[in-house]
């Protein structure tokens, strides 16, 4: 990153950016994650500390552990994939998209990973160009 910020722009940085994300550390930990009040995928604050796998529903978690362990073997640096989930009170289908990054240092050595979670139901209905405050 080029340049600093303070404690309390990064904080405002994570719970402004559009997307949700947990961070793993490399022993497969939670560390922590933004928007906790907002998220789409809600968990208390007792999973911080907690190994991942423990925190995926059963029938996510063969998938999880296969992203992250290539991961760790350098096989992978990314996994990214959708779901449509049913939201709000007439519990319309929402696109969820769900991306997961390996954190490295600048050896490769792999630290954790970061999954990535948004809402992309109104970004999918773009079109055509809409200029800088058009």
């Amino acid at each position: 990153m080029i340049g600093k910020m303070t404690e309390e722009q990064l904080k405002a940085f994570f719970e402004t950016i559009p997307l949700e994300f947990s961070l793993l550390d490399a022993e497969d930990k939670v560390v922590g994650w933004n928007k906790h009040e907002t998220r789409l995928f809600k968990r208390p604050e007792t999973v911080v500390g907690r190994d991942v796998r423990k925190c995926h529903p059963e029938k996510s978690l063969a998938k999880v552990e296969q992203i992250i362990s290539e991961m760790k073997e350098g096989k992978r640096d990314k996994a990214r994939f959708w779901i449509d989930i049913p939201m709000g009170p007439e519990k319309k289908l929402h696109k969820i998209m769900i991306e997961y990054y390996a954190l490295r240092d600048a050896k490769k050595n792999y630290l954790g990973c970061i999954e990535c979670t948004q809402d992309i139901t109104e970004i999918k209905k773009i079109e055509g160009q809409k200029r800088l405050l058009d």
